[in-house]
Parts: C-alpha cells; sequence; structure tokens
C-alpha cells in the first residue's frame, strides 16, 4: 500500500470527489466527516496527508489543526485546507495556520492531484491493481457531481444480477451524498435483447423512486434498436458522453 490519506469534510460529496481523483493512484483514502472523528483518525492512522475543510459542525478545521499543532506525533502531518471562501483575508488566515497548500471549492479532481504532487510524490496503480473501493462496484464511477453506469458488452445473467444488487445501495448513496444525475452507458453494447431491455427499465424505474435524473447514451445502431421497442422507444438516447452531461 502506498501512502496514506486522510480526508475530513462533511459533505459526502467532496469525499467522494477526494477518493475518486485518487483512484488511479496507490494511495489508501480514509475518511472523517467533522474535526473530531478527523482528530481521532489522524492519532490512529498517521496519515502522509490530511485534505481538510475549514467549516464543518462539531469541531472545524481550524479547530482540529490547531490541537494537531499541539500533539508531536501529528504536528508535522502536511494539509491541505479546503475552503469557500476565496477572499484575501480568508487566504491569510489559512496560510498562517500553517498549512502546506489551500483549494477553493468547487475544484476539480485533477487540480487537487496537482497540489498533492508538489508536496509528495504519487505512484500510479499496476495495471491490474482493482480500482473500484470494496471489489464490488465495477460498473459505477463518479465524475464530478455525475454518477456514471456503464453496461458492460455482454449482457448475461450474473451480469445483470450484480447490477441491480447493487443499484439500490448505490442510489441510496448517491442521494444521501447530494447525487442527483447518472448517466448510463450502453456505448459498448452492439444490439438489443430482452435482457437488456429489462435491465433498462429496472435501472431507470428504480433512479426515478429514488429521485435519481438518468440519462442514457448508446451507439446509433442501439439507439435505433431501443426506439423500435415499446418499453424503450420514449427513453431519450444521447450518442456521446459529452452530449449526455451538456442536456442536464
Amino acid at each position: 500500500m502506498g501512502i496514506k490519506i486522510l480526508t475530513v469534510d462533511d459533505s459526502k460529496t467532496i469525499r467522494m470527489i477526494v477518493k475518486k481523483a485518487f483512484r488511479p493512484y496507490d494511495c489508501q483514502i480514509v475518511e472523517g466527516e467533522n474535526g473530531v472523528e478527523g482528530l481521532a483518525l489522524a492519532a490512529k492512522e498517521k496519515p502522509d496527508l490530511i485534505i481538510l475543510d475549514i467549516t464543518m459542525p462539531v469541531m472545524t478545521g481550524a479547530e482540529m489543526l490547531a490541537k494537531m499543532k499541539e500533539e508531536p506525533d501529528l504536528k508535522n502531518i502536511p494539509v491541505i485546507m479546503l475552503t469557500a471562501e476565496a477572499g484575501k483575508d480568508n487566504v491569510m488566515k489559512i496560510v498562517q495556520m500553517g498549512v502546506k497548500d489551500y483549494m477553493v471549492k468547487p475544484f476539480k479532481g485533477e487540480q487537487l492531484i496537482e497540489r498533492v504532487t508538489n508536496i509528495m510524490p504519487l505512484a500510479e496503480k499496476k495495471a491490474d491493481a482493482p480500482t473500484e473501493e470494496g471489489g464490488g462496484s465495477k460498473y459505477f464511477s463518479l465524475d464530478g457531481d455525475i454518477q456514471m453506469l456503464a453496461v458492460p458488452a455482454k449482457i448475461l445473467r450474473p451480469t445483470i444480477v450484480e447490477v441491480e444488487t447493487q443499484l439500490k445501495p448505490k442510489l441510496k448513496e448517491m442521494t444521501s451524498g447530494g447525487i442527483k444525475k447518472m448517466i448510463l452507458d450502453l456505448t459498448k453494447i452492439k444490439e438489443t435483447n430482452v435482457s437488456l431491455i429489462k435491465l433498462i427499465i429496472s435501472i431507470l424505474d428504480n433512479s426515478q423512486m429514488a429521485g435519481v435524473k438518468v440519462l442514457t447514451v448508446a451507439g446509433a445502431s442501439l439507439g435505433k434498436e431501443l426506439k423500435d421497442f415499446q418499453e424503450t422507444g420514449n427513453i431519450p438516447i444521447h450518442f456521446s458522453i459529452d452530449d449526455a452531461k451538456a442536456a442536464f
């Protein structure tokens, strides 16, 4: 295992963005929701880096950082502070706290990685290393504030069971984290069948009940076939991921 990173933020969305940013790298991500949890995790895990939100309930990031500076084992851990305020006075206060760097929300994952590599090197994961936490979310990935669901080229019964088993807890996780948009990516599929139709309907119905908006992306040939089925004939089809993103 490579470096250990502690991300402390009361926003689950921000923590998901941080986790996604580090997926290609050999890192272990530990999460806390407030300064109290963060301080306890810092003492227990001894992370190599802390990504710390400044405004949180229970204990703020500034309060957590101040307590860390009092602890010999924690005071030298590099910290990147996250803030929603870009004003000069706020930035000066953050710099004076003794952090290594700061970032203003919202930010992109690649911007965070750039800041981190200014502090320490990051090693990419080996090609055969799993890239999803828990080993069971290979169909789902997060792109900013959009959940991606990529259906594989072959729709076999085990695939359908896997997707449907993962879908409901994933939708629950999304809604609790404020993620309300999903792209159903069917671009790997060349032709439709009854199993695919049933899977699409199941995904759309469950997402609608969860209050998640789903846009479907498919190749031109598959899109035409879906239009010929009564069950999927009224589903808007986008022909690229970028088009679907722009349509939200």
